[in-house]
């Protein structure tokens, strides 16, 4: 099967009446649990950004409370599976600032975690590399919003 351009499937979409549109809609909820939270996102929490990020946070911190910290092995391939977490959450926002603000609550909870990772070559250099990534992602940001990110990150360092 060819999988068509979005452009194409932009155009298609255009012609179908909303009975049908709505019809698609759900399916694709059904069949990908990364489509439903997208369309749960577009419908409710994309009007209110805060609420969004402060909602994305709440579960980043029950997954940093689920850390088993008894060795690093552990500790980093849960560290890893909350950075992908706040990849998705953050691709289904439009806004950059949505995904510095969880990056940096993510090196703020990596800073907090007992035993330190900074202890740990693999996890220290992982957080290394966020730090470098939300330097990037500021610079592109709104002056004022600069000014305020780079305070936070100042005080990660």
């Amino acid at each position: 099967m060819k999988i068509e351009s979005i452009v194409t499937i932009k155009k298609e979409l255009q012609h179908l009446p909303k009975e049908d549109l709505l019809e698609l809609c759900l399916r694709l909820g059904k069949f990908k649990k990364e489509n439903k939270a997208l369309l749960t996102y577009l419908l409710f929490e994309a009007h209110d950004e805060d609420g969004y990020v402060a909602s994305v946070k709440t579960s980043l911190d029950e997954l940093f409370d689920g850390i088993n910290t008894d060795s690093y092995f552990y500790m980093k391939k849960t560290i890893r599976k909350i950075l992908r977490q706040i990849r998705v959450y953050s691709r289904y926002s439009n806004e950059k600032s949505t995904e510095v603000e969880l990056l940096l609550y993510f090196c703020e909870q990596l800073n907090n975690l007992k035993p330190s990772i900074h202890r740990n070559k693999t996890l220290s250099n992982l957080y290394q590399r966020q730090i470098l990534a939300l330097k990037k992602k500021i610079r592109v940001l709104h002056e004022d919003l600069q000014y305020d990110y780079n305070l936070q990150l100042e005080a990660l360092q």
